[in-house]
């Protein structure tokens, strides 16, 4: 198995650091072999490449293996592998059913060939540019087991060879060159304990520069590599001689130990919380932390402000982005609205006509407000109205000519905005036109997006630096409507948006809570709206069929047994839903024996046991009709965190894997597969902006540490159809009383304070109950 990764999470600015994985010493691995009867150490000259991805350097070898008399099939990885090269691998046999016994390489060691069969091999690969199998046999014949060293030290004798000019024998000297320089890279990594697979992105990232950025600052993979976190880079940087009180880590701490508070929603953090939490992590003495904090200040990496009365260290990029969403909003407020004044008097009876639909006072004043509002906020739960009131709004402004877009943060959500309005919606990166290269967007303040009204839907999970971009590319003269729930889960992201915007009272806000008859009569609508109020839900058995149960289960093993039943038989039969399409588990956290890791184990052994054509990668084992996520966004295959796709194909021979995602097929290496997880369960904190047709929520007392209301608010609104709540009554009595949700440090709503009182501009009036 590949050795195992390290869960992605935000970097740079963005992106930080990861828990920390193996380090694939190969003295560890070697160590072992002796330890375990499936490690074992397999040294030969490799026959055949079978296939090679240049990417992610995952391999399969045929190799002619030392105590082997049948040439072996070898998997593994290798920045480049050539035929004849001699091999040193440290890993286990496993049998594969499609392909037979084969060697697992965790790590992969290859030297040049000494022998003259293996150096003819090696030469007539197509690995150097020029050489091809015949050069290779006269080159072999003319120079013997010398051939490299006349590559090296004498190229002019190259022009010896028959058929070699002066044009060729240059461009084999340089692709030597090339080569050499990559297996120094590699024989550098491992002996610094980096494993292949890493090795292979560390090369892939800095090139030719690897072993410098390594040696000056290895804590710069933690910023720039996917996979390698704080603590890897630290490993690294330990046996690099790099000493625990060295400015260059305790610097590099800082930033991490910001990224860990940001992978919690903080923009930042109190001063008095920061310093411990550096001091805990980096084991160093705070004299020596608050020297390398003013470094990290007096370079701009970190910025010292105050929330309220509050000293705060932010991450640069964080608190500008939030000057940014400030700045750009309060002049969007004032500016001049985009369409001719409309009569409202006129307008509300014509879209009632249109509609076919009687329209509530609360509505109709909604709708008043958003036709003369240059920005304007609309809140409130399930089966308040919202979309009537955005369908009537897009319906008047489109029939006036005005030009509009729609977008939500997920594609999910924007697929059932444009279900729901019958106007196009696109996800939030597909709007403003993602750069796969730079990961940065092709809309911005200089290419603005080309519309009057920009509509943002679910708008409680867009996070600080989304929201940023979209503010950047929202011309100045356009008017913006803001659609969102306050009372779900904030963004997964950094920053409270929505909230703060809201708090802030610089845009006009509609707060919905009349509940319309229609809506009334789902007890999945009445139970969320009691469980936002404070109120028990209803869990009493309903008289006939109903979209909300409660199943008790007392402990952990009965609450499993309880859920698999009901996803693999009960709810099928009942119901009619398909168990791995339409039935979603929506867990309070990932650990325990109810969380969603050990979940997705026992749901894909019940719905979809592995055939033969699997791959084990990165602790999951991933077989065709596995339901997965993908858990960071991917620019190049257009996925993005939280989509859910269904692996259609595995094929181990050319190391990749096919997934459906909304019927468009995207290929993984399998060296890439530590962006998907399997789906079956996830937690309610993924699930947000989705809509299942069932959802299935334990709730038990070992989810204590996250049994919030919100959270329990929001796993109950994701479910379309039906929704069943397995676990205690004393767990769901917690999670409604617990309202404290842990505060998010954050200066959004200081700033548009602060705009609206600096630049004189008239407060709005924000309509708090209509």
């Amino acid at each position: 198995m590949e050795e195992a990764a390290e869960t992605p999470r935000a970097r740079g600015v963005i992106r930080g650091v990861a828990r920390e994985g193996r380090t694939g010493d190969p003295g560890a691995l070697m160590k072992s072999t002796s330890e375990s009867s499936t490690q074992e150490v397999l040294a030969g000259l490799v026959e055949r490449v079978t296939f090679h991805n240049a990417e992610n350097g995952f391999c399969v070898l045929r190799a002619k293996a030392r105590g082997h008399r049948d040439l072996v099939t070898v998997v593994g990885h290798a920045a480049v592998i050539s035929a004849g090269e001699w091999i040193t691998a440290s890993g286990e046999w496993i049998n594969d059913r499609a392909h037979g016994q084969q060697f697992r390489a965790r790590f992969l060691k290859t030297s040049a060939p000494s022998s003259i069969d293996g150096i003819e091999k090696y030469l007539g690969s197509g690995m150097i540019r020029g050489i091809g199998p015949a050069y290779a046999k006269k080159m072999v014949k003319a120079f013997g087991e010398r051939v490299f060293d006349v590559i090296e030290a004498e190229p002019e004798r190259l022009r010896e060879v028959t058929g070699i000019g002066a044009v060729r024998a240059k461009r084999i000297t340089d692709a030597w060159a090339e080569q050499k320089v990559v297996r120094e890279i590699m024989i550098f990594l491992h002996s610094h304990g980096v494993g292949t697979a890493r090795a292979v992105r560390i090369y892939k990232t800095y090139g030719a520069d690897a072993v410098r950025v390594m040696t000056e600052n290895p804590y710069r993979l933690a910023r720039d590599i996917r996979g390698i976190g704080f603590k890897t880079a630290d490993a690294i940087a330990m046996k690099l001689g790099i000493e625990k009180t060295a400015m260059i880590r305790l610097r590099a701490g800082i930033s991490y130990a910001l990224t860990e508070a940001m992978d919690e929603g903080h923009c930042g953090l109190p001063t008095d919380q920061l310093i411990p939490l550096a001091e805990k992590l980096l084991e160093a003495p705070k004299e020596l932390i608050l020297t390398a904090l003013d470094l990290e200040r007096s370079e701009g990496a970190v910025i010292a402000d105050k929330v309220g009365d509050t000293a705060c260290i932010f991450l640069a990029g964080l608190y500008r982005a939030e000057q940014v969403i400030s700045d750009r909003l309060i002049r969007l407020v004032n500016g001049k609205l985009p369409w001719p004044w409309i009569d409202e008097e006129k307008a509300v009876p014509w879209v009632e006509k249109r509609s076919g639909l009687q329209l509530a006072d609360s509505q109709r004043a909604a709708i008043r407000l958003a036709l003369t509002a240059k920005a304007l906020v609309i809140t409130g739960g399930p089966g308040v109205g919202k979309t009537t009131i955005v369908n009537s709004i897009l319906k008047i402004l489109a029939a006036k000519g005005v030009r509009l877009l729609l977008c939500a943060p997920t594609g999910r959500a924007a697929k059932r905005m444009t279900e729901a309005t019958g106007v196009e919606a696109k996800t939030i990166h597909r709007l403003l036109e993602v750069d796969p290269k730079s990961g940065g967007f092709k809309r911005n303040a200089e290419n603005p997006l080309d519309c009057d009204l920009l509509v943002v839907d679910e708008a409680s999970m867009v996070d600080v630096m989304l929201m940023q971009a979209m503010m950047k590319a929202t011309p100045d003269n356009a008017a913006l409507l803001i659609v969102g729930d306050i009372d779900q889960l904030p963004s997964v992201g950094p920053g409270q948006v929505l909230a703060d915007i809201i708090g802030s009272g610089a845009v006009p806000v509609v707060r919905l809570t009349e509940v319309f008859r229609q809506a009334a009569a789902s007890r999945i609508i009445i139970n969320a709206h009691r469980i936002n109020q404070g109120l028990m839900p209803d869990l009493s058995a309903p008289a006939g069929d109903s979209d909300f149960y409660f199943v008790p289960a007392e402990d952990p093993e009965n609450a499993v047994q309880r859920i698999l039943e009901l996803v693999k038989t009960r709810i099928p039969k009942r119901f009619g839903l398909n168990p791995i399409r339409d039935i979603q588990v929506l867990c309070p956290m990932n650990r325990g024996g109810v969380g969603a890791r050990s979940l997705n184990i026992e749901l894909r052994a019940a719905l979809n046991p592995a055939g033969e054509r699997k791959v084990e990668r990165f602790g999951w084992t991933f077989a065709p009709g596995d339901k997965v996520m993908q858990i960071e966004n991917d620019y190049d295959k257009e996925v993005y965190n939280g989509d859910i796709g269904y692996i259609v194909d595995v094929d181990p021979e050319a190391g990749e894997l096919v997934a459906s995602f909304d019927g468009r097929s995207v290929t993984y290496a399998f060296g890439e597969l530590d962006t998907l997880v399997p789906a079956y369960a996830t937690t309610i904190h993924k699930s947000q902006g989705s809509e299942y047709p069932a959802v299935i929520i334990p709730v038990m007392t070992q989810h204590y540490p996250m049994l919030q209301r919100n959270l329990l608010y929001t796993g109950i609104t994701r479910g379309k159809r039906l929704v069943v709540l397995v676990g205690q009554k004393k767990a769901i009595a917690i999670a409604v009383r617990n309202v404290s949700s842990r505060r998010r440090w954050s200066k959004l709503d200081e700033w548009l304070r602060v705009g609206i009182d600096q630049r004189g501009v008239r407060k709005p009036i924000s309509i708090a109950t209509i």
